[in-house]
């Protein structure tokens, strides 16, 4: 993908399950990932990297435990402090784009699947 624009509406368009990441670049040993969101995600922490959410569509609220809710909307980021236990929750679905550290995997998150590559 050296040098190659993206097109992340169409690969949004592209995805039909939710909470199933999908890499759409690399940069500086992170990976750039776009997935769409409904319902709510279980908490989970990341023990080594902070976690970064961008909205693209819809309304996600990101429950941070003994924080209030944060409720982000299209073109605005949250950014949660490594450590910290956390979850993500679409009441409608919601897209959104990521960014980790290429390989990070939350803990007591057994249930998510590494992102997929097209």
């Amino acid at each position: 993908m050296v040098g190659t624009k993206v097109d992340l509406n169409e690969r949004l368009a592209a995805i039909a399950e939710h909470w199933a990441p999908e890499r759409v670049a690399t940069y500086n040993d992170n990976e750039v990932m776009v997935v769409k969101l409904r319902g709510e995600f279980p908490f989970h922490i990341h023990e080594d990297s902070d976690d970064f959410f961008l909205i693209l569509k819809g309304e996600v609220h990101i429950d941070i435990e003994g924080e209030v809710t944060q409720v982000c909307g299209p073109g605005q980021l949250c950014v949660i402090p490594r450590g910290r236990r956390h979850r993500p929750r679409a009441p409608e679905e919601a897209e959104i784009l990521l960014i980790e550290p290429l390989g990070l995997r939350a803990t007591n998150d057994a249930d998510r699947t590494q992102a997929r590559s097209t």
